[in-house]
């Protein structure tokens, strides 16, 4: 090789204007970008790593009080429902206590009784609870059971004719249904034929 080939060789790995010193800052200016890259990565996965502890407590925390309030709800569902029923106790209590008082008046204690009906009534009807009283009304089985048939000419077949036990409904939806008795078409009598036999 000669000096000439040497002296190009030479010449093509260094770039025109590079000192070799600044590279060596040039090197260590970019570790330095690095390592604060890497601090700032770090700090912020240590951030989002709390901030994702604290929202796994504040479900956690929400979950115990939903579970809470859940069961609260269960065990107090009805204390309303006891608070208007109470005086419909205390009118019964009270009409006990007339009854058992000697002097018993009759339409009295019947007016007594409707009264507390009316109440106890009123306060189903708060709820939602109302009667089924299908009485002459169509057999309908989805709110009313059959006891027994009559045979009835008078109504139409599928006719409740009594009714032995009203029924009642939670919100529209079946409590108990209405204990019925049902009408059905008389049995029809074929006619004989008393012709004698040839």
């Amino acid at each position: 090789m000669s000096d000439k080939e040497n002296n190009l060789a030479e010449t093509s790995f260094e770039q025109p204007g590079e000192d070799p010193a600044e590279n060596g800052d040039a090197s260590l200016q970019g570790e330095v970008e690095l390592a604060n890259l890497l601090e700032d990565a770090r700090s912020k996965a240590d951030e989002n790593w709390n901030q994702c502890l604290r929202l796994q407590a504040d479900i956690e925390n929400l979950r115990k009080r939903s579970d809470r309030d859940l069961a609260n709800a269960h065990k107090y569902a009805l204390e309303r429902f006891a608070q208007e029923l109470l005086p419909v106790r205390d009118s019964l209590e009270m009409g006990l206590a007339a009854g058992s008082a000697g002097n018993i008046d009759p339409v009295k204690l019947h007016e007594g009784v409707e009264l507390t009906l009316q109440l106890l009534t009123t306060v189903l009807g708060k709820f939602g609870i109302t009667e089924v009283d299908p009485l002459h009304e169509r057999f309908n089985p989805d709110f009313h059971q059959a006891m027994s048939l009559q045979a009835r000419d008078d109504v139409e077949p599928n006719t409740v004719v009594t009714v032995v036990q009203k029924g009642y409904l939670l919100n529209d939806r079946l409590l108990r249904p209405a204990m019925v008795i049902v009408s059905q078409a008389p049995a029809t009598t074929e006619p004989h034929d008393d012709k004698p036999e040839a």
